[in-house]
């Protein structure tokens, strides 16, 4: 029998080796054709007696990353269809869906011949939980291999018997631990832990896996033989015992009780390890189905997954303009910023000239790029080999004239309008005529800067955010002349260098900025108010903010909060702006010299090390404090994630942000907009623009107009709509099509 996706060769010992080898993909996925196709090679192969045990591995580079799009996709079209037909057997019809992957694994680990899995790159979420189910396990020792169920950071769990396999072949703690954060482990942490059982080089992985058949491999997992125990021991052991209270209360701590996956995995592993193993699959089975009925676990899905990958690949991309292939970039402004751009271009494999006012700034530029280089070489994330390659790449220089070979210029100089403007004429002066200028702006608006350019079709905006190595997100700003090419080469150059972009239309602060700086002005409010700092900070975390907001301030820098606002008041009147924010930030930095954690000072103050930060104690005498009991926690939290939620629907109605993609991926990737909501427009859709209008009018009545909703928000109230719903990024792609 011939399959589309599977290839099976046996040897003359009776071993086949099952090559899992889609076509038209460059990473094996788990689809619905995939899982028929290899249920009949597990059935072929019981039914073949020639055939002794199976080496189950990919013929890509990588092994799988687990779950398609259209197969996770397809368990929420299942779920909704299944309701409107019949809303009593929905759960019911729901439970068995989820319960195909894990039977079939068990099917496989339960035929009567060893199977191993030979992991060769890769190997995330359910290819993992097939690999589990495999009676042995050879991974390659090579460091491109990474292993992971990293389902939680989507809002649901490993469930095709990941929580059941992994605490029987680990202790119960790191199992926990690997599942509830979804860390990502090495071959050789993998090994460390029981995961795998053997590594091996690359060429000699297949063998190594044959081998283990060859050497009498049983094909009988360890649970399904007597007198199993669980390396952790008995959940009623002393062990166990000080293990499961602390780990609930670690989990409280770590994620507030926000996050209804995380919660799932502690249980089924707890409940699990009490019985039988076919009874522990079904306990996973209706966790897995309660889980996927959840508000949390359809938006993050759709967030974090579905759109975020969408998003990568181009959604936005213009039709019918040809890909860009870069074969030089240049940079200008090697500080902190420019530097750090010059750094992943350079790692993308694309040549960069790096530029500033002279040989020595743009050296000093170069010399944060070796830093990089330097620390990921001792952490043994690259080899030195690799670091000499990427600083190669790297060309400082203060000749505008070196810019001429490039096809793709970002300006990062100082927030300047004046200094943006000379370095806009310097470079088009020496630019070729189909170059694209791109201004890493943070506020100045793009259309405003294009003004500068003899080509403002070719003029485009591209935000980083900072630090630029680790943040995902990079927002393009398009201008009022902006022109296709210029947006189809930007998005290609943040795919070249693995970023994830959102397109907006050109206003003030855009759309990440805007929203961040609700959040930092809602805590200005509360301090004025006379909430408590820490009180400000720990309940901002509360509701799933990563940073408390007076925290994040001091990292972008007070005055720069404080250039900003004055700068919103002579370009709109003092009108634009709250009085009261502008005195507390005055007096921070102007009489106190409280510029953030550049100079050491801010909201916090930041001894030298080992010490660590702490909320400044004079925060307290600034306004008269209310007594924290006095305070609901719960009215705080809405305040925080009201306030940007707002913000984002502002944007959309103003046309500035088009697609609630963009807008959801933006504030989490962007900001950390409380993730499991699966960001502000998802926030306002899982709970109904009904209920979020009634909480804004709430809020209004006690904290002032900024919470007043907007008219597009009471029309979608009234009307029952949502911001997918009214704003269908799918249509969009269909009238297009």
């Amino acid at each position: 029998m011939s399959y589309t996706n599977f290839t099976i060769e046996t040897d003359a010992d009776g071993i086949a080796l099952v090559t899992w080898d889609m076509p038209d993909k460059s990473m094996n996925v788990f689809t619905a054709e995939v899982l028929r196709e290899l249920a009949a090679v597990n059935d072929a192969i019981v039914k073949d007696e020639a055939i002794k045990g199976v080496v189950f591995t990919s013929g890509k580079a990588t092994f799988s990353g687990g779950a398609d799009l259209s197969m996770i996709k397809g368990m929420f079209t299942f779920q909704a269809e299944e309701k409107k037909k019949n809303p009593e057997t929905a759960a019911q019809k729901l439970f068995e869906l989820c319960g195909e992957m894990t039977g079939l694994f068990r099917k496989i680990e339960t035929s009567g011949k060893p199977w191993v899995s030979a992991i060769n790159g890769t190997c995330m979420g359910g290819a993992f939980e097939l690999s589990l189910a495999c009676h042995g396990r050879v991974a390659s020792n090579s460091k491109a291999v990474k292993i992971a169920l990293p389902e939680v950071k989507v809002g649901i769990f490993p469930g095709a018997g990941g929580t059941q396999r992994v605490p029987r072949l680990t202790n119960a703690q790191d199992a926990l631990q690997m599942m509830t954060t979804g860390q990502t482990l090495t071959p050789q942490r993998a090994k460390a832990l029981g995961l795998v059982h053997e590594l091996a080089a690359p060429e000699a992985l297949i063998e190594a896996a044959k081998a283990m058949i060859r050497n009498g491999l049983k094909a009988v997992q360890p649970w399904d033989e007597k007198g199993f125990k669980a390396p952790g021991g008995s959940m009623w052991s002393a062990a166990g015992a000080q293990l499961w209270p602390a780990a609930s209360g670690i989990l409280r701590r770590e994620t507030y009780g926000n996050y209804p996956g995380a919660l799932a995995i502690v249980k089924c592993v707890y409940e699990g390890l009490q019985v039988p193993f076919d009874t522990a699959l079904k306990i996973e089975q209706r966790y897995f189905t309660q889980i996927l009925q959840t508000t949390e676990a359809f938006s993050m899905i759709r967030s974090l997954f579905v759109s975020m990958q969408e998003l990568g690949k181009g959604a936005r991309r213009p039709a019918g303009v040809p890909k860009s292939d870069f074969k030089h970039v240049g940079v200008i402004g090697a500080g902190f910023m420019g530097a750090s751009i010059a750094y992943v271009t350079a790692a993308a494999g694309i040549p960069v000239t790096l530029i500033d006012r002279d040989i020595d700034a743009a050296t000093k530029g170069k010399a944060h790029s070796e830093g990089l280089v330097k620390d990921s070489v001792a952490k043994g994330r690259m080899t030195q080999e690799k670091g000499e390659q990427l600083l190669a790449l790297i060309t400082p220089s203060a000749d505008y004239a070196d810019l001429k070979t490039s096809d793709f210029v970002v300006e990062a100089v100082f927030e300047d309008r004046k200094v943006k403007k000379d370095v806009i004429e310097a470079v088009e002066a020496v630019l070729s005529p189909d170059a694209i200028f791109a201004s890493n702006t943070s506020t100045l608006p793009i259309t405003g800067l294009a003004e500068n350019s003899k080509r403002p079709a070719q003029f485009i905006g591209v935000h980083f955010f900072s630090p630029v190595e680790k943040m995902m997100l990079t927002e393009v700003i398009l201008g009022k002349e902006t022109g296709d090419a210029a947006l189809a080469r930007a998005l290609d150059y943040i795919a070249a260098i693995k970023k994830t972009p959102i397109v907006v239309n050109d206003t003030r602060g855009f759309y990440v900025n805007r929203c961040v700086f609700r959040y930092i002005h809602e805590a200005y409010d509360m301090l004025i108010e006379g909430v408590p700092a820490v009180m400000i900070e720990n309940v901002a975390k509360m509701a799933g903010m990563p940073v408390g907001p007076l925290s994040l301030n001091d990292e972008v820098a007070i005055d720069l909060s404080q250039k900003i606002l004055k700068a919103t008041v002579a370009d709109l009147g003092e009108q634009a702006v709250d009085p009261a924010h502008l005195e507390l930030v005055n007096k921070l930095v102007d009489d106190l010299d409280r510029r953030g954690r550049k100079n050491g000072k801010g909201f916090y103050d930041y001894p030298e090390k080992p010490a660590k930060k702490h909320i400044w104690a004079g925060l307290k005498d600034l306004y008269p404090q209310k007594p924290a009991d006095e305070l609901d926690v719960q009215t705080l939290k809405d305040r925080f994630l009201v306030t940007i939620a707002l913000e984002a629907a502002r944007t959309i109605e103003e046309g500035i942000v088009t697609d609630p993609r963009e807008a959801d991926v933006g504030s989490i990737l962007g900001f950390g907009f409380a993730p499991y909501t699966g960001g502000t427009l998802s926030y306002i859709d899982g709970m109904g623009a009904k209920a979020f209008v009634a909480l804004c009018e709430k809020l209004a009545l006690s904290y002032g107009d900024h919470f007043a909703p907007t008219p597009l928000l009471k029309d979608m109230a009234a009307k029952g709509e949502t911001f997918y719903g009214r704003f269908d990024p799918y249509a969009k792609v269909a009238a297009a099509a």
